[in-house]
């Protein structure tokens, strides 16, 4: 467990240098942004800069360590330690000026993950959890909503970069959805949904096709703090419902069963 401390520390640090990175170039004319994978998928100078200052520092200080990164790839990834690292999520806010984003870093030992790391370093929010020992916002402890009620639930959601080619891409979900919650949202960084989960500014969070450095930290963070967490898909990489336990039933009732609607 002292082991996780330390790297938790290590974590924070690395989170900070690359909040740095982040706020040097948002709402500037540097950003040279491009696409990957299609029109809705966009990474900027931001994105790689920051990415190339956590991997130094994770080869200065853990060099036997293994990496899944989102924009250099894998290395070493069967290691006994291995980072999963997105170096700014919510990338498509950032390049808009909108300041929901953030650097999520995640460490896991032997697969499973034991510290993890969400910093939003415009808003100036860093989460944190610790395998069994609670999750965290600026050092101060956090927990799940006690919502009971669905209609009394404020949600959050995302749409998949593929949706114009997958007929499976959260359109039909969101239509059920919003007519059965007090509010929908769409924030736009994963690590930042799972995050307002656990501190319970929101009572619910879903989204198909993300990645594993999407849910990562923000995972590990949600479920420290209480909430519920379970795939919704199987084949459609990392596909999530999570809830304050209160809700997840009836959240996760509506997205999986088309015609009917939860009792509130």
């Amino acid at each position: 467990m002292k082991d996780y401390f330390n790297y938790l520390e290590a974590a924070q640090e690395m989170a900070r240098l690359a909040g740095e990175v982040h706020l040097s170039y948002f709402r500037t004319d540097r950003l040279d942004l491009h696409t990957k994978l299609n029109v809705s998928d966009v990474v900027t100078a931001a994105d790689k800069e920051a990415e190339r200052v956590i991997l130094s520092y994770i080869h200065d200080h853990f060099p036997g360590h293994g990496i899944i990164a989102e924009e250099s790839g894998s290395e070493c990834e069967d290691a006994e330690w291995r980072w999963i690292i997105d170096p700014l999520d919510g990338t498509t806010n950032f390049s808009q000026g909108l300041p929901v984003f953030s650097v999520s870093i995640a460490l896991q030992h032997n697969k499973e993950t034991v510290v993890g790391v969400v910093f939003a370093p415009y808003l100036r929010e860093m989460f944190h959890a610790v395998k069994d020992c609670g999750a965290f916002l600026n050092g101060k402890e956090i927990h799940c909503s006690d919502k009971k009620s669905i209609a009394e639930s404020v949600v959050a959601t995302g749409i998949p970069y593929d949706k114009r080619e997958n007929p499976d891409n959260n359109v039909a979900e969101v239509t059920r959805v919003a007519v059965n919650v007090r509010g929908l949202r769409r924030l736009g960084s994963a690590a930042i949904d799972l995050s307002y989960v656990a501190a319970g500014f929101l009572d619910a969070y879903w989204e198909l096709n993300l990645k594993h450095w999407d849910v990562a930290s923000g995972s590990l963070i949600a479920s420290e703090a209480g909430a519920s967490l379970v795939p919704i898909r199987e084949n459609r990489n990392h596909s999530i419902l999570c809830a304050t336990p209160g809700v997840f039933r009836q959240m996760l009732e509506l997205l999986l069963t088309p015609d009917i609607k939860p009792s509130h």
